[in-house]
């Protein structure tokens, strides 16, 4: 399938995890791929995957929860491919903890990244997606749904992706642009990893974060839906949706 020939992607988040899945997942479908992140090393090896891969793309450091260094990525971008028809914004942080350990800084922190960060690249985004009659796709979780043991911080920035991309997708869909919402549940990604329980957990809340199936998604089973949300080909009708992608521990 080539259901992104000509088009120009932003990934953020795309030095690991999903965000590096989506980025080789929409470039092995002709997208030219503008890759952002804070770990210059890591954002570089994906773009050198996607060249030996003989794709096109770019990358760029970009702490999506500066609003400066977004608005100079997206101009970055533009310049570079000469629009943007699709963002995907992957980039977030998460920590897990009781609530009452969530300090100031940690909760900023979180809600910076995840949520101020999206809002940051929706808007600079936005008049060039007009132009290009083209979409956005957030990464939300399963944690905007169902309640996430110790993850206070990281759900409420979540939740609040959700609700800003459906804002989006009601304001922007006469001129255009579609906005939707993927929501990972049990994937196993570097940040998963090193995400961190407090010591004296209550295990038997753990089973609401564990797919009925035992076992871990990856993140490419994550790049699979957004591609299809994310072309027009397949995801033409797709507005305001949120898909749940979590092996059945919501349902």
């Amino acid at each position: 399938m080539q259901r992104f020939q000509d088009k120009v992607v932003i990934v953020t988040g795309a030095s690991s995890g999903i965000g590096r899945a989506c980025a080789l997942r929409v470039a092995s479908e002709g997208a030219k791929v503008f890759c952002l992140d804070v770990v210059e090393t890591a954002v570089k090896e994906t773009v050198a995957l996607i060249k030996q891969q003989q794709g096109q793309a770019e990358a760029q450091l970009c702490d999506v929860s500066n609003s400066a260094q977004v608005k100079q990525a997206i101009t970055s971008c533009v310049e570079r491919f000469g629009k943007l028809d699709v963002l995907i914004n992957v980039a977030g942080v998460i920590k897990l903890d009781h609530a009452t350990n969530i300090n100031d800084d940690l909760w900023q922190k979180i809600i910076n990244v995840n949520l101020s960060g999206t809002f940051y690249m929706c808007r600079e985004a936005l008049p060039h997606l007009v132009n290009s009659k083209g979409n956005i796709v957030n990464i939300s979780s399963t944690s905007a749904i169902r309640g996430l043991p110790y993850g206070i911080a990281y759900g409420a920035s979540k939740g609040g992706v959700s609700a800003l991309t459906k804002s989006i997708a009601v304001e922007y869909a006469k001129r255009g642009v579609r906005a939707n919402t993927v929501c990972p549940g049990s994937i196993m990604t570097d940040m998963q990893k090193h995400s961190g329980l407090p010591e004296d957990i209550d295990w038997k809340l753990m089973p609401r974060i564990a797919s009925i199936t035992g076992k871990f998604g990856t993140p490419n089973d994550i790049a699979g839906v957004v591609a299809l949300i994310a072309s027009e080909q397949d995801g033409s009708h797709i507005n305001g949706a949120e898909y749940v992608v979590d092996g059945g521990t919501t349902t």
